[in-house]
């Protein structure tokens, strides 16, 4: 497919700092967008067709707006989702187009490249077609295509986080209320470095969605022996859950122990951080991962060994797993100046413990969504 573009969508990847799993049950999250994107390129066809091409995927499709069904190819339904979503509010304004898409995000490895998908070609879509959407419909409307078209249930930080990524700044984003703030991202002389295990397990598996049915089984049961009509599990304290030691299935209290400690972890954090205490982030980050490993279950051997790994290390001042779980990378703070023996000596322990060569990404915080479009 060759065509001229009429705009170029760059739409960035996001870590999150911490507050795992919190988002869906009405928490507190720490993401921010990184310099790492996804580029689409897009133009009006003036047809009822739309035609995508991606050069990391290998493939393209074509699907007539008029007959927008699931499809059998996983990627294709974040770009499927999205179009049934915007047709959901504004029907036939939206028209045919091309699109092509190139990547620098690793797929599969937690930095939510499907939500860097969705809300890239939202936006520009929005933007093509002079769909005066929102920014907060364009977020709402890429969650829900991740529901509704590739079956994972997600909160809304990913999304949120790459639409209103700022360069050098964090968002501490309270995901019941969509009430937010910047905070300022100064972790000299500490640097974020992922490590990709190079194990993915795709997210619309039966575990993630399972976790979601356990913490609401957990808050019903949380309101039943309480007599209260909490709307979230992160409206509970950690103190209240650990009241109900005893009283609830084992599996439900530690999931609700994690959601709400790790709630809680997320405004300390924020506290610290303002306050300039890198080292209360980086114990932070370890007691998240800790709680994701052993409550929380979603972790796997290759990320617990690397979180293991870099506690013999000085250098390093935090480290968990980040994304969704059962694979992706760790998150890590590491001093400048060890970074990169840090890096040659876990990469090395990592092939000699599992075989699988670990992929170092080093990222630091960028914008949401930029459109440029293009001059005759």
């Amino acid at each position: 497919m060759s065509f001229k573009a009429e705009i170029i969508v760059k739409s960035p990847g996001r870590i999150n700092l911490i507050g795992g799993h919190t988002d869906y049950n009405g928490g507190f999250v720490l993401p921010t967008a990184i310099e790492k994107t996804i580029e689409l390129s897009l133009s009006k066809n003036g047809t009822r067709t739309c035609t995508i091409k991606s050069g990391d995927y290998k493939s393209g499709f074509s699907v007539d707006l008029d007959s927008i069904e699931k499809s059998n190819f996983h990627w294709h339904n974040y770009i499927l989702g999205v179009i049934a979503e915007i047709q959901k509010i504004k029907g036939e304004q939206l028209g045919g187009f091309d699109c092509v898409i190139s990547s620098s995000l690793p797929m599969g490895s937690g930095i939510s490249s499907s939500a860097a998908l969705e809300c890239g070609l939202a936006k520009g879509l929005n933007e093509l077609f002079g769909l005066e959407l929102s920014e907060m419909q364009l977020i709402e409307l890429s969650r829900d295509a991740e529901h509704n078209f590739v079956g994972t249930k997600c909160g809304i930080m990913d999304q949120f986080a790459v639409v209103m990524g700022k360069k050098n700044q964090l968002i501490k984003l309270n995901c019941k209320t969509l009430e937010y703030e910047y905070v300022e991202a100064d972790f000299n002389p500490y640097k974020i470095v992922l490590l990709n295990t190079n194990v993915s397990h795709n997210l619309s598996t039966s575990e993630y969605n399972t976790r979601r049915e356990e913490c609401q089984a957990a808050l019903d049961m949380i309101n039943q022996k309480s007599k209260t009509s909490y709307k979230y599990l992160c409206d509970v304290t950690s103190e209240s859950v650990k009241k109900m030691e005893g009283f609830m299935p084992a599996k439900l209290y530690n999931r609700a122990l994690y959601v709400t400690q790790e709630n809680e972890r997320v405004v300390k954090g924020v506290k610290e951080l303002a306050k300039g205490d890198l080292s209360f982030l980086g114990k932070c980050l370890y007691e998240s991962h800790h709680g994701l490993q052993h409550l929380y279950e979603v972790s796997c051997p290759e990320l617990d060994f690397l979180v293991e790994f870099s506690k013999e290390y000085t250098d390093v001042i935090g480290s968990r797993m980040m994304g969704g779980g059962f694979g992706g990378c760790t998150i890590n703070l590491v001093h400048k100046s060890g970074l990169k023996a840090y890096i040659e000596k876990v990469a090395k322990a990592y092939y000699k413990k599992f075989n699988i060569e670990l992929t170092p990404i080093m990222v630091s915080t960028g914008d949401g969504v930029t459109i440029t479009r293009q001059t005759n």
